[in-house]
């Protein structure tokens, strides 16, 4: 987003970058290939991030890799659950990372840039928006009330409503890794989340 006058807001500097990999431990370079050689193909952002702490990055890499591919919750679901925590915490590069997967998962455009704008999108799936009034209340509120909590158990079942509480969770943790080292976008373009 620009300003009136002063153009683009630069990037903030990044606190702390990802260790070097030549200096890597065994330890950094072994949780490195595995996460290399997973779903994810690659280490960037947060997770390099965290290769500073390697049994944190093994640790968090396993839950990560839990909450995305193997969750009760199908993709569509997990993908609103980000993007609302994302938008949330501001955090951009959260944002641009999984806004592409919640296209390709079949979350619908007109709900990514109502959250974008940060403005409650109108569904017509009670699924996705049960999903994303516990994600915005979990986050705002850091709880849900009596209500929500029944409503989001008779729509999504025990099981993935612990599984979405456990994604949020964990995309929190990213996100205060994204914010706290001010890790920025994959190649610093403009900023999508403002709150101008």
């Amino acid at each position: 987003m620009t300003g009136p006058r002063n153009g683009p807001r630069p990037w903030p500097p990044q606190r702390l970058a990802a260790p070097d990999p030549a200096g890597y431990s065994d330890r950094q370079q072994q949780i490195h290939d595995q996460i290399a050689q997973g779903p994810r193909g690659g280490v960037r952002g947060p997770l390099a991030v965290w290769l500073h702490r390697a049994e944190l990055a093994a640790k968090a890499q396993d839950l990560g890799r839990y909450c995305r591919y193997d969750s009760s919750l199908d993709q569509r679901l997990s993908e609103l659950a980000i993007l609302v925590t994302g938008r949330v915490f501001g955090s951009e590069y959260e944002w641009q990372v999984h806004r592409g997967h919640a296209l390709k998962a079949g979350l619908d455009p007109g709900i990514i840039e109502a959250i974008r704008l940060n403005r409650r999108p109108d569904f017509a799936d009670p699924e996705a928006e049960v999903v994303h009034d516990v994600a915005r209340a979990a986050h705002e509120t850091r709880d849900v009330d009596d209500a929500l909590y029944a409503r989001a158990v008779a729509v999504l079942g025990e099981a993935r409503m612990v599984d979405l509480v456990g994604l949020l969770g964990y995309y929190t943790l990213i996100s205060l890794t994204i914010n706290i080292f001010r890790v920025p976008p994959l190649g610093e373009g403009e900023r999508e989340l403002s709150d101008d």
